[in-house]
């Protein structure tokens, strides 16, 4: 499994040359068999765009989950050369709302908030709500589970190639749940679930423990709850993701290294936009 981070933000987009490093698209992973070119992807965040540029001009032929429908997680959609190409397929998959998929997608990209609406979009598009489970999707086996986040139903998943495994959960607030044992969320049912023993843990990390009291109700986790969590399933690595839009490059780096020296058995990472990780 060849894992590429195309957007690591969280929120909104942040140009400039303090993020520069770390990078400034917002979500979306893809994720690729040994080999071959991606055929998997989470979320659809303004990194989609450099999807494109992965396959070489090649329309994108595979499936799309979006954890949820935030504007941070749907904005790349139209902006995706790759799938908004005649020749494309993709099939979208979002956490099942009560109607008609397409339809909740389109509030959010339609007119008078924008010029066109998914069904617009160039290529073979099947939009469909995806319920908690697990399903099988481009020869991957992909475990979804509802987690807690403010704004609407939200999934977290896990990804497994029969050789290795992935967990992403994106946007989280485990607190919604409790303190939990270290006081900022429960190590609950769901997250234990997508995470137990994944080689790695992708994971919410846009608060430090001491802006969560204020801060947490917006709806993420403490950066030190997922390296808490990883040690807790048995995660072997944990990269830092959705990162605040304010924080700066060495900002993002001081507070990983601040949760590396409370963790220091854990292997706790930096998610970086460009970052291509390879799993046996």
């Amino acid at each position: 499994m060849r894992v590429h981070l195309l957007g690591v933000r969280g929120s909104t987009p942040c140009p400039g040359e303090d993020f520069v490093i770390v990078g400034g698209h917002t979500s979306c992973v893809a994720i690729a068999h040994d080999g071959a070119a991606p055929s998997l992807v989470l979320d659809a965040g303004t990194g989609l765009r450099l999807l494109a540029g992965l396959l070489d001009g090649a329309p994108f032929r595979g499936s799309l989950l979006l954890g949820h429908l935030h504007w941070d997680h749907t904005q790349g959609l139209p902006f995706c050369r790759a799938m908004d190409h005649p020749d494309a397929s993709t099939r979208l998959l979002l956490p099942a709302q009560g109607g008609n998929a397409a339809a909740v997608l389109a509030r959010g990209m339609s007119p008078p908030h924008f010029p066109i609406e998914p069904s617009e979009l160039q290529g073979d598009w099947r939009i469909e709500g995806l319920e908690p489970g697990w399903c099988e999707l481009e020869g991957f086996r992909v475990l979804a589970a509802e987690i807690p986040h403010k704004g609407g139903r939200t999934f977290g998943f896990r990804v497994e190639d029969g050789s290795s495994s992935i967990a992403y959960l994106s946007d989280h607030a485990p607190q919604q749940f409790g303190a939990g044992p270290d006081g900022i969320g429960e190590y609950h049912e769901a997250a234990c679930a997508l995470a137990e023993g994944v080689d790695v843990l992708i994971h919410d990390a846009q608060y430090t423990v001491a802006e969560l009291p204020t801060r947490g109700a917006f709806g993420h986790a403490a950066a030190d709850y997922a390296a808490g969590l990883a040690a807790h399933v048995g995660a072997r690595q944990v990269l830092l993701f959705h990162h605040d839009p304010a924080r700066t490059d060495s900002q993002v780096f001081d507070v990983a290294a601040d949760v590396a020296s409370r963790h220091p058995d854990s292997d706790i990472v930096v998610a970086r936009q460009g970052m291509v990780i390879d799993l046996a």
